[in-house]
């Protein structure tokens, strides 16, 4: 198919930086690709007939691992002080 059509996954390195350019880089662009992505996840993980908890825990792994990383200095100094 054309260019501007395909996904990243089915571009060739050498048709990359002609395919970034027909991509929407302007912030309303870019919102609607992360709410492309949010949804693509939330029917493929969540939204799902026969599923399990498995997209559920997905997401609450993600966002303890994401939190875990964001506190990781003020957790390693607090554990620092317990130690004495």
């Amino acid at each position: 198919g054309p260019l501007w059509q395909r996904r990243l996954l089915d571009v060739q390195l050498a048709e990359l930086p002609a395919w970034l350019g027909t991509r929407d880089l302007s912030p309303q662009g870019l919102l609607g690709g992360v709410q492309k992505a949010w949804n693509s996840y939330y029917n493929k993980y969540i939204n799902v007939k026969r599923g399990g908890p498995a997209g559920l825990s997905m997401l609450l792994a993600g966002y303890c691992l994401l939190s875990y990383s964001w506190n990781y200095q003020h957790i390693s100094k607090i554990s620092f002080l317990v130690s004495f």
